[in-house]
C-alpha cells in the first residue's frame, strides 16, 4: 500500500510508489486493536521440533560465524534431494542451489541479477507485493495479466500480448499468494511456449509447494524447453513454519544460479548459520511430516472457509497455500480498504485486502485476504466474531 502525505525527497523515484507493506500496516492495526489477526501469514505454533532442536545443536556446538556463501554443504544437498525426491528435479548442490535470506531475497537477486534498466517483466495479477517492489529496484518495467475471479484464470491472448521485444522475464507464484490458485499443467504448458518462443527467463516462485489441495503442482521447470532458463524459488519458512528463520533457496541451471549468487553476496552476504543445519534435517523428514502438514492445513482451510460462508461472504475455496480470497458484496460491502481499515473495530478481526495486490485495482477492490496458519481456537475465534459482519454493513 502506498504511504500517505507527501513524497519523501530522499527515496529513489523507482520506490516512490511504495510505502509500509500492507501485512505490516494490518498487523499494527490488529496489536494496536487487540483483533484476531488473519491478515499476515505466519503461523502461531512452531514447527517440526526435529527441526528446532537440530538449530539449537548448531548453535551450541558453535556454528555462529559466517556460513558458507551458497549455504552449509549438507543444507545444499538436502535441498537436492528434496527436489529430486518430491519433484523429479536433479540439481547440483555444488553449483545449482544457492541459500538466501528467504524467499524474498531470493527474488530480489534474481531480479537484480538478470534483470537490466529498461527491461520488462511479466507478473500475473494480484501479485505479492515484493514483485513490483524489486522489478522497480532493478530498473525494469512490469507488466501485469490479470487472474480474473472467480476461478482466477487468465487469457491467453492477453497473456501472448504481454510479450514484447524488450521482455526479460516472466515471475510466477504458483501455488499463488494471494488467490490460492495453483496454476494447471495447460496453463504452464501455455506461458512455457511463449517463454520459449520468446527467449525469456522464468523466476519460479514456489514457497507453498507443500501446500496443494487436490490438484497436482506442476514446477514449470519441468516442461519440455523451461529448465535451462528457469530459477526455482522455495522456503523453509512455508514448508516448517520457522517464519522467522529467514532461509529460502534458489535452483537452476549453474550459469543462472551463478548469477544470481553475484548478486545475493551484496544483499545479505549469508544469514542463519545455525538455522540452516535446522532446515537441512527437515528436508530429509518422512513423508508422514510432509503429507501431515498438508492435512492439517487443508483442515484449517475448510475451517475457516465453513465461517466466512456461514457469515455471509462468497468463499472462493483455494487450491493451495494457506489463504482464503472473499467476495465482500455478499454482506453489503464494496471496498476492501475501507473494510478492513474499519473490521477491526467492528468485529474484532484483521483481513488483508486484495486490491494492494492489483495495478487494475477495480479488479480486486472487493476481495479481502484471510489466513488460516492459525490455531484452531483462533480461527473458531474469528469465525464467531465475524458472524455479525452483514448487519454492521447495512
Amino acid at each position: 500500500m502506498a504511504s500517505e502525505g507527501s513524497p519523501n525527497r530522499f527515496l529513489n523515484p523507482n520506490l516512490a510508489e511504495f510505502g509500509t507493506t500492507i501485512f505490516a500496516e494490518m498487523s499494527a492495526l490488529a496489536a494496536r486493536t487487540g483483533a484476531v489477526n488473519l491478515g499476515q501469514g505466519f503461523p502461531d505454533t512452531d514447527g517440526p521440533a526435529e527441526v528446532s532442536e537440530a538449530a539449537i545443536a548448531a548453535i551450541r556446538s558453535g556454528h555462529n560465524q559466517y556460513p558458507p556463501g551458497p549455504g552449509i554443504q549438507p543444507l545444499r544437498e538436502a535441498i537436492a534431494r528434496h527436489r529430486a525426491r518430491f519433484r523429479g528435479q536433479a540439481f547440483d548442490p555444488d553449483s545449482e542451489v544457492l541459500v538466501t535470506a528467504g524467499a524474498t531475497e531470493a527474488i530480489a537477486a534474481s531480479l537484480l541479477a538478470l534483470c537490466r534498466v529498461g527491461d520488462e517483466v511479466i507478473t500475473f495479477e494480484p501479485y505479492y507485493d515484493s514483485y513490483a517492489a524489486v522489478i522497480a529496484m532493478a530498473g525494469a518495467t512490469r507488466r501485469v495479466v490479470t487472474l480474473r475471479a472467480p476461478g482466477y484464470s487468465f487469457d491467453p491472448a492477453e497473456l501472448a500480448a504481454a510479450f514484447t521485444p524488450a521482455t526479460r522475464m516472466l515471475l510466477l507464484n504458483s501455488p499463488h499468494n494471494p488467490t490460492g490458485k495453483v496454476f494447471s499443467r495447460t496453463e504452464l504448458s501455455q506461458i512455457a511456449e511463449l517463454c520459449v518462443e520468446h527467449d525469456v527467463l522464468v523466476v519460479a516462485d514456489e514457497v507453498y509447494e507443500h501446500l496443494v489441495y487436490d490438484v497436482e503442482h506442476v514446477p514449470i521447470a519441468t516442461l519440455a524447453g523451461m529448465v535451462e532458463r528457469t530459477v526455482t524459488i522455495s522456503s523453509a519458512g512455508k514448508i516448517f513454519s520457522f517464519t522467522g528463520w529467514k532461509i529460502g533457496w534458489a535452483c537452476g541451471p549453474a550459469e543462472l544460479i551463478a548469477a544470481v549468487r553475484t548478486s545475493k553476496q551484496f544483499l545479505t552476504y549469508v544469514n542463519g548459520g545455525p538455522f540452516q543445519y535446522g532446515v537441512a534435517v527437515g528436508l530429509d523428514l518422512g513423508d508422514e511430516f510432509f503429507e501431515g502438514y498438508t492435512a492439517a492445513m487443508k483442515a484449517k482451510r475448510d475451517r475457516l472457509c465453513r465461517w466466512l460462508a456461514a457469515a455471509g461472504f462468497d468463499v472462493m475455496v483455494p487450491q493451495g497455500t494457506y489463504f482464503v480470497t472473499v467476495d465482500i458484496r455478499p454482506v453489503g460491502a464494496v471496498d476492501g480498504v475501507d473494510f478492513c481499515l474499519s473490521l477491526p473495530e467492528r468485529c474484532g478481526v484483521v483481513a488483508v485486502p486484495t486490491q494492494v495486490f492489483y495495478d487494475d485495482t477495480d479488479a480486486g477492490r472487493h476481495l479481502v485476504r484471510f489466513a488460516f496458519c492459525k490455531r484452531d481456537d483462533v480461527l473458531d475465534e474469528a469465525g464467531r466474531r465475524l458472524a455479525g459482519v452483514s448487519e454492521g454493513n447495512r
